[in-house]
């Protein structure tokens, strides 16, 4: 196999975002706000040059080789959420019981879940990440992608039943869009 000398990747950085980089820590400020982030790995430099972000490694392996894509990857998603956002929608389903569910700080609490005394919480990850409910929608949004999906996969798992047929006890709050919108200022 022919082992290549370098493997540069690049990111244009669009109007409006400033990328900064501080050895291994890399911010991206835009209008959504600002996330900051730690690139820290053997072999691979993260630079800035006039309007992109390069990513490359030197005699790169295959896990350097794969990783090069990874932060990459997690460098477009920070552009990307300054800029526009990041919007999960989701939808509270029941048979019988009807639960409700409240946002308290920094935790979603689900009450009366299938008839249950004690309240479900779910954690909300990041000061970014906003959570609204109403009705039986819950809408989720902020500019940290990982922030929003941990966030939604923790309400998703609140409401996980365990011990009964899946197919006949549906009640839950589950995923039903994803949407990557523009942030009103």
């Amino acid at each position: 196999m022919v082992n290549l000398a370098e493997i540069t990747e690049t990111i244009p950085i669009p109007e409006g975002v400033t990328v900064t980089i501080d050895g291994s820590d890399v911010t991206v400020k835009g209008d959504g706000g600002e996330i900051k982030r730690n690139f820290d790995h053997n072999n691979i430099t993260v630079s800035k040059d006039d309007d992109e972000v390069t990513v490359s490694v030197a005699f790169p392996n295959k896990k350097d080789k794969a990783m090069v894509g990874t932060i990459r990857s997690h460098i477009t998603n920070m552009i990307y959420g300054v800029k526009h956002g990041f919007t999960y929608k989701m939808k509270i389903v029941y048979a019988h019981f009807p639960m409700t569910v409240k946002v308290k700080g920094k935790l979603v609490t689900i009450d009366n879940f299938l008839g249950e005394r004690s309240p479900r919480t779910a954690k909300i990850i990041g000061d970014d990440v906003k959570v609204s409910v109403k009705g039986d929608n819950v809408t989720i949004t902020g500019v940290n992608k990982e922030h929003v999906g941990q966030t939604m996969a923790n309400i998703e798992q609140a409401t996980k039943i365990k011990g009964r047929d899946p197919r006949i006890f549906q009640d839950g709050i589950y995923l039903v869009d994803k949407k990557q919108e523009e942030i009103d200022e």
